[in-house]
């Protein structure tokens, strides 16, 4: 972590405070009484940012809308899941919030019987197959797992009394063929919370429904479906009835966050709100709903779906390119944004990370003497350090402005790269190892907030592979340092502007043939004066991805 949220701008509002109103359609937002983290977030029931106000200091209950497993995930799944990752590291780890974060898998749904029905399968095996596959994703984006993941099917006797409590409270109906439905009128003007919601009641289009709004809660079986005993007979719960009873049994009649996509603010969340309030008989169920926007391909004004077949799946997506250079793909625009997906936005995030890790090999490298560089303008670092810590707060307490804190990050960098310009000798000046130690932390540390691990990127996974590769690079770029160095020995020791000697000529353009070579292979040598670093490169599907780097003269 690298600030808590108590030292930050926690504040404890008091109970007695006067709850704020905000008017929306005729519907009214009660601002929260409890602990003001100190950041604000745009509130999808009020279409503007708000305080976030816990009901707990310290701790927010997160609820969010898990897949449909009837197929494999795709970019568009990963781009949601890993944007409230992100917000969620940045809660915890930087304002020092704990999330409870429960998510639902949708495991029986019309689609996935379909499914089954193609695969001469049961349902379960198809979810249960694609929910394996989906966890696997998560885990390879580096998405913390919720705390629960909780399958529908094993919520089936809490949904049906969960209905029952709707029916109860007379806000719902069971029709004579076995359905029952929400009663949209019975809760007037208070239905609508979210833009395009609200529709005039008319005919209703079915000769069970009352209103044209109303939706199920409880379906009939048909044939060959599978279905659950149900004091209305047998059948299986409508969409948006998981949602609400999962959530209601995990948090109770309070929910501090709830989110998901943009394409699910109505009619699912807006049918999960009217449910809730309608079971639990409260003014407010869930106090914020953070939407994130959908991803596109470039050029294109649809989102990435499986129903438009013009997605591409987490696992095709990583077979050439990485965790981290996706999540920095993420983190180029605000979560509740469109975001455009094209390999020349892939390249741009895979080329902030190149310049970050440029940037750590470098400062290692002058930390530890193998880089020489004039004196270093240290009071200047220190200061830069210092604004891009207060920037890079302000950003992600502005509504997680993760483009505003990833460019403070990158002017960081680029001021540390303005002082490392290496020379061939050293000059015999003060050094300036510790700002670039902290520089280097400090960005470690952030890129850690973002669930970014350069460390293992570069260091972990070639290790793990090929140790020994490792140590013969290192041999091998030792052995051709020895030697420029040789060649560069001048013929006067003392004066450093004499000549070379000219047999030893050779020598230096046979190293740097060496050096070409080398990189066409992946291994990428940098001179700097007469030492030299060096950094493996593995090239996938034609993308070049740095896996490790050590410095060695």
């Amino acid at each position: 972590m690298i600030r808590s949220g108590k030292t930050l701008c926690g504040v404890l509002i008091s109970s007695c405070c006067v709850p704020i109103r905000h008017s929306v359609s005729g519907k009214a937002w009660i601002t929260p009484k409890g602990f003001d983290t100190g950041i604000k977030t745009f509130n999808s029931l009020t279409k503007q940012k708000e305080a976030l106000i816990l009901a707990r200091e310290g701790t927010a209950t997160w609820y969010s809308c898990g897949p449909t497993v009837y197929d494999h995930a795709h970019l568009g799944h990963a781009c949601s899941y890993v944007r409230f990752d992100i917000l969620q590291r940045i809660l915890t780890r930087l304002f020092g919030v704990t999330v409870i974060h429960a998510m639902v898998i949708t495991d029986i749904d019309d689609k996935i019987i379909r499914r089954s029905w193609e695969e001469n399968v049961s349902p379960d095996v198809i979810s249960r197959m694609y929910e394996e596959e989906f966890k696997i994703d998560m885990l390879s984006l580096k998405v913390v797992p919720p705390a629960v993941y909780l399958r529908v099917t094993e919520n089936m006797h809490h949904i049906v009394t969960f209905i029952e409590g709707i029916i109860r409270n007379g806000h719902a109906y069971a029709t004579k063929e076995g359905d029952v439905y929400f009663d949209v009128q019975s809760i007037g003007d208070r239905y609508g919370k979210f833009v395009g919601a609200i529709s005039p009641p008319g005919q209703s289009g079915s000769s069970n429904k009352r209103d044209s709004r109303d939706f199920a809660l409880w379906k009939r079986s048909k044939a060959q479906e599978p279905h659950w005993e149900s004091p209305w007979g047998r059948g299986r719960p409508g969409w948006h009835i998981e949602c609400s009873t999962v959530a209601s049994h995990m948090f109770g009649s309070q929910l501090d966050i709830h989110s998901g996509g943009i394409d699910l603010a109505f009619p699912h969340h807006e049918n999960e709100i009217a449910q809730s309030e309608a079971f639990h008989q409260c003014g407010q169920w869930a106090n914020y709903f953070l939407h994130s926007g959908h991803l596109h391909h470039k050029g294109s004004a649809e989102k990435m779906s499986k129903s438009l077949k013009n997605y591409i799946t987490i696992k095709d997506f990583l077979q050439s390119h990485t965790a981290e250079e996706f999540r920095m793909f993420c983190l180029s625009t605000k979560y509740r944004s469109a975001i455009n997906y094209s390999e020349g936005s892939m390249s741009e995030a895979r080329s902030s990370l190149e310049t970050i890790r440029a940037f750590i090999s470098a400062a290692q490298a002058y930390m530890k003497g193998q880089l020489h560089c004039p004196p270093m303008q240290e009071d200047l670092l220190w200061q830069r350090l210092t604004e891009a810590k207060s920037n890079i707060l302000t950003a992600l307490a502005d509504d997680f402005d993760t483009p505003r804190a990833v460019s403070a990050l990158m002017k960081l960098v680029y001021h540390g790269n303005c002082q490392l310009q290496p020379v061939s000798t050293a000059e015999g000046g003060i050094r300036s190892p510790a700002v670039f130690g902290a520089m280097v932390t400090y960005i470690r540390d952030v890129l850690d907030v973002f669930g970014i691990d350069l460390l293992h990127s570069r260091e972990a996974d070639v290790l793990s592979s090929d140790g020994n590769l490792q140590a013969v690079v290192e041999q091998l770029t030792r052995f051709r340092s020895e030697v420029r160095e040789f060649a560069l020995t001048h013929q006067d020791s003392q004066d450093k502007k004499s000549d070379l000697y000219p047999d030893r000529i050779p020598l230096l353009k046979s190293c740097d043939t060496l050096r070409k070579d080398l990189a066409l292979l992946g291994v990428v040598i940098k001179d700097r004066g007469t030492t030299s670093t060096w950094e493996i490169k593995q090239t996938q599907s034609g993308q070049t991805t740095t896996r490790t780097s050590k410095h060695e003269k």
